[in-house]
């Protein structure tokens, strides 16, 4: 994946996000669909933590000199509980 690509992607997730939030909100909306909704945007938080951290990655790589196409996507649970 480019980093074009890796945006793209960035950029529907946010999009599903913000339509998923503006669902939330909408009155009489009804329970089953509020707790799928959240589990959705906790997917779609941890999706989106990945491809940030990919781009990071591969910036960083490009950067130091390096090939961006050495960079990885990790895991989740790496992402999820990295400690800086």
């Amino acid at each position: 994946m480019n980093d074009e690509q890796i945006t793209a992607r960035i950029e529907e997730l946010e999009a599903e996000e913000r339509r998923l939030r503006a669902d939330e909100s909408a009155e009489g909306t009804p329970s089953d669909s509020l707790a799928e909704d959240a589990q959705r945007l906790k997917e779609i938080k941890v999706e989106l933590d990945r491809l940030w951290d990919y781009l990071r990655q591969r910036r960083a790589l490009r950067d130091a000199g390096g090939d961006p196409d050495d960079a990885s996507l990790r895991d989740a649970d790496t992402v999820e509980h990295y400690k800086g």
